[in-house]
């Protein structure tokens, strides 16, 4: 059955999440802010290695997509997970990780080391 024109909007919504999604290091991003309540632009950078620019223009898409907020507090931005479930998210996709490079032991080891992902409970 077609996706009917009511339903098609949701589905780009639902795909512009994933879009979100789509860079290793914006992945990274989201995994650091499963680890507090919020993080600094600072910490992030430090975090990232990125160039500012850089991590600007990630956390643009990631508040486009809406899985993250940020909050300025004098000279300083914050930022959080726009969902706990975001954190949920990426603990599904880290278990299929771990499935997928099961077999390859090298890779196996390397996922099994990467830093944990807190999920919402």
């Amino acid at each position: 059955m077609p996706i009917s024109h009511r339903e098609r909007p949701l589905y780009e919504i639902k795909a512009n999440l994933f879009k979100g999604l789509a860079h290793p290091l914006r992945i990274r991003i989201l995994e650091l802010l499963s680890t507090a309540p919020e993080v600094s632009v600072a910490d992030l950078q430090r975090e990232t290695g990125l160039e500012a620019s850089h991590l600007s223009q990630h956390l643009s898409v990631l508040r486009r997509h809406r899985l993250v907020t940020s909050e300025r507090r004098a000279s300083h931005v914050f930022y959080r997970l726009a969902e706990p479930r975001v954190a949920d998210l990426l603990a599904t996709a880290r278990a299929l990780l771990l499935d997928i490079v099961a077999a390859d032991g090298d890779r196996a080891a390397a996922a099994a080391a990467l830093p944990r992902i807190e999920v919402a409970g």
